[in-house]
């Protein structure tokens, strides 16, 4: 096998330069265009055979089991190569590629997220030790991307921003409006809103962990009368809301639940409310979801194209009000998240082990790199049920941004509504 791994390298390298240390301690060298460059040692030859024939599951499991190993650099430097070079030569591993294919092929099977899974699911990855959470994500723990207006924010200032910005796009105009929280996390947006923006909150989350964190963060700050966070899936809310908000959660829901995500957003959203969803997403198309991050991270996922996602709030009767692409942010936020968990590494092997850490490191590292060389972004998507509840320009967001305003749709919208009675 090792014959064949070689001739793959050979093909796929063609920019940068990789260093590969086989088993008996020989070396060769794959190198093309200037480019990122990383030494990568093999230990056995079992990791050579998977290597061929399930890259995209062997590389991951090999680095958390230690039988592969960079030694020039990080993983980071590896899979910086890894991901170039696939981005310029999407056929040089071609098992990879069929495999891949597969994948797209059995999509709606691995993402079968009937309520039961979908708790199971979110368990798998949100239903850990709650101390790991805190020696990586910022203060409030906002587990979603950041928002980089200049570029040079710290972690904090980028989710206080963030959190900033879509609330500017919920429109909270007047107190008490009743928010629908769906995948509320640790409860930052719904305190937050409520806190900041005077909404009163209804947040739900499938994690026991999240649930427990959330209820005492609101009776520490004194607003469990205004903030409510229930253990409830997405399909069984009932009630109505003046606005609902959804933050990195629908990268859960799966290709075969779109409609019913959105059929609750409009059955829940009042004629007069305002929604928004922010997810992780693909601007190269429809695709699935890599192996190993199925298997280790997170099962049942997926991060959808636009084109994915957009017919399904279409055939729910909602209306896109604003469609907003956040490029390069989510790379800068896992690149804090990154740095964080090396500088804590051993307070987290010592609540769980190195093979832990190894996954983690490998997840953080991958999904950094997809995000600056394999063209994932996120998308926020507004949705109401009526052309004039948004104002008619997007100035109201910056104004809420900078402070000037909280409401500004019953002022900035009033040119639309003497546009109807004139």
């Amino acid at each position: 096998m090792r014959a064949v791994l070689d001739g793959i390298l050979r093909r796929l390298i063609a920019v940068g330069q990789l260093n590969v240390v086989w088993p008996d301690g020989a070396s060769t060298t794959y190198s093309g265009t200037d480019g990122p460059t990383a030494t990568l040692w093999l230990r056995d030859q079992q990791t050579i055979r998977r290597l061929v024939l399930n890259p995209s599951l062997a590389v991951g499991e090999a680095y958390m089991a230690d039988k592969l190993s960079v030694q020039e650099g990080g993983i980071y430097d590896l899979l910086d190569v890894f991901l170039a070079n696939m981005q310029h030569n999407p056929d040089g591993h071609p098992v990879a590629r069929w495999r891949e294919r597969l994948g797209v092929l059995g999509r709606r099977l691995a993402q079968f997220n009937p309520a039961s899974r979908s708790r199971r699911n979110v368990a798998h990855h949100y239903d850990l030790n709650g101390r790991l959470y805190s020696l990586f994500l910022d203060r409030d723990r906002q587990y979603s991307c950041g928002y980089f207006p200049r570029g040079d924010e710290t972690l904090e200032e980028a989710q206080i921003a963030k959190k900033r910005h879509i609330a500017a796009k919920l429109c909270l105009n007047r107190p008490d409006l009743h928010v629908l929280d769906i995948g509320c996390g640790w409860g930052g947006m719904a305190l937050t809103l409520a806190r900041d923006f005077g909404a009163r909150v209804t947040a739900i989350t499938l994690s026991q962990e999240q649930l427990a964190e959330a209820r005492a963060r609101a009776v520490a700050e004194g607003l469990e009368d205004r903030v409510r966070f229930e253990m409830l899936d997405y399909r069984s809310v009932t009630g109505t809301y003046d606005r609902i908000v959804s933050v990195g959660m629908f990268e859960h829901v799966g290709v075969g639940y779109y409609q019913a995500f959105f059929d609750t957003v409009f059955r829940c959203l009042k004629r007069d409310g305002v929604a928004l969803i922010h997810a992780i997403g693909r601007s190269d198309g429809p695709g699935g979801t890599n192996a190993w991050f199925r298997k280790y991270i997170f099962p049942g996922g997926y991060s959808p194209a636009l084109s994915e996602v957009l017919p399904h709030a279409e055939r729910s009767g909602l209306m896109a009000t604003d469609i907003e692409i956040l490029r390069l942010h989510y790379a800068e936020t896992l690149r804090h998240w990154r740095r964080r968990f090396a500088a804590n590494r051993d307070a987290i092997a010592a609540l769980y082990d190195d093979r832990f850490c190894r996954m983690f490191e490998f997840y953080l590292a991958a999904s950094e790199i997809t995000f600056r060389r394999r063209r994932h972004m996120v998308w926020q998507l507004q949705l109401a049920h009526d052309h004039g509840v948004v104002p008619l320009t997007r100035d109201y967001i910056a104004a809420v941004e900078k402070g000037e305003r909280t409401g500004p749709v019953e002022e900035a919208a009033s040119p639309l509504r003497r546009l109807r009675t004139d």
